[in-house]
Formats: structure tokens, sequence, C-alpha cells
């Protein structure tokens, strides 16, 4: 209770309390299967647009996970160091197994100058980052909110704006990160504004028409709001490390088969 005479407005990003679902282990599960999938119907088999489609799940789910972990988690310093680690590593990896390489990262000759060479291929990778990048930003994002560093905050903002052309899913990515962080306490809230932001979102293409509306691929993303909506309890539990370690790993394999189908 406050005390007579404190005339402070409460944070309400204090204390959170997700009244969403909260079964993580299960969302994190489908959220990298169907990034699996997206990512082989990209490289392995474009000729499946079904593959496609599915992919569009993931990244909500994904975005949805790192709200709750940033609500729940209290050492949010070694919680971003985690995601910005593994975005500076997996980079490369990024770039190669889902065909994003550029002129510019072979510039340097790596006959004569491996060093440069491969320093050269490293940054120049950045041109077109995973989206590792905007999971870091928008979770930094969200836990200036929670702290109450609204300086940050802009910050954040300002910078994701400015990149937004070279984050994947782009500025939009990071404001369904900050919808789900601000009105995760509210389920009869959250859901119309989220919904409805995916939807315009989903107007922004033309790639697909039903009913005489065109829209793009994106407004399939809104088939992941039941799993987020819909609490569940499978009592599954995945290794933090595994949910990690997973997309490097699954980069490897597309890489892999890809090359092996070159060579074929």
């Amino acid at each position: 209770m406050a005390k007579k005479g404190n005339l402070s407005i409460p944070w309400p990003f204090e204390g959170m309390q997700v009244r969403l679902n909260t079964d993580t282990g299960f969302l994190k599960l489908v959220a990298m299967a169907t990034m699996l999938i997206d990512h082989f119907g990209a490289i392995l088999f474009p000729q499946y647009r079904i593959l496609r489609i599915i992919g569009r799940i993931a990244f909500p789910i994904y975005a949805y996970c790192l709200t709750v972990g940033c609500v729940y988690t209290h050492d949010m310093l070694r919680y971003v160091k985690r995601i910005v680690l593994l975005a500076l590593l997996a980079q490369p990896l990024y770039v190669m197994a889902m065909h994003h390489t550029n002129a510019a990262m072979y510039a340097v000759s790596f006959a004569e100058n491996p060093v440069g060479a491969a320093l050269n291929f490293y940054v120049h990778s950045w041109d077109d980052p995973s989206i590792l990048l905007s999971l870091a930003l928008g979770l930094i994002l969200l836990w200036s909110i929670r702290d109450r560093h609204l300086v940050f905050t802009l910050a954040a903002l300002l910078l994701a704006w400015i990149l937004r052309d070279r984050l994947d899913y782009g500025f939009n990515g990071i404001l369904l990160m900050l919808l789900f962080f601000l009105f995760c306490q509210t389920p009869l809230l959250s859901l119309p504004i989220v919904a409805a932001f995916m939807v315009w979102w989903g107007l922004q293409g033309s790639a697909y028409a039903m009913f005489g509306v065109r829209f793009s691929s994106q407004m399939f993303a809104l088939l992941a709001l039941p799993l987020i909506y819909i609490r569940t309890n499978t009592r599954v539990r995945i290794n933090k490390w595994v949910f990690y370690l997973f997309y490097p790993a699954h980069l490897a394999l597309i890489l892999f088969l890809d090359r092996l189908a070159v060579f074929a």
C-alpha cells in the first residue's frame, strides 16, 4: 500500500504475471519444428508453398516465448547475452545455409589473405542479419520497459526503426513482441489487439487471395494465436541449451543437405 502523501504512480510492468499460455516447453517445440519446416521449404523444397505457410507459425511463438522469458527472468543481462552470443556465432552459418551471401563477402581472396577474407566475410554477412538480431533487440526493448529505463526504451525503438530494412520481419516484428509484452496480463484485450495488428501486417502484400482480398504469407502467422492464447499443460520440458543450439544445428543440417543435393 502506498504511503500517505506518496503521489507517485505505480509502474504497471513491475511484478507482472503472464495470463496467456505459459506452457513454453510445448510452444518452443512447436516453434522449432515449424522453423525447420519453413527453412526446409525455403531452401530444399521451394516447390511446396505449404511448407512456408506452416513456417509462418514460428516467429510469433518465438516472439511470445521471449516475452514470457522477459517477464519471469531475474538475470536479464545473462538472458540477453545468450541471445546476442548465439546471434554472433550463428550469423555466417545463417547466410550460407539460407543463400543470403553477397559479392562483398568474397571481395577479399581466401587464398591470398585467409584471415582478412574471413573477417571481411563475417562483417559483410551482417548485411542480412538472422532473426536473432530482431529477437535480441526486441528483448532489450522489453527489458528496458520492465525495469523502467525509458531512455533505453527510446534508444532501442530508434535503433529498430533505423535497422528496419535489415531486420528479419522488419519493425513489425519488434512491434509484435512489444504488443505481447504490454498486454500479456489481460488476455481479453491482448487477443483482439494482437490479431488486428497481425491482420494489418498480413494485408501488406498480395501473394495470396481469398474472397477477393489479397494478402501476404504473413497472414498465416495468425495460426500461431490459438497456441499462444489457449492454455495447455503438456508438461513438456526442453533444456535451454537444446533450445538455443537448435538454431545453429538446424542451419548446419540444411547447409549439409543443400550441398549434398548439389553434388549428388
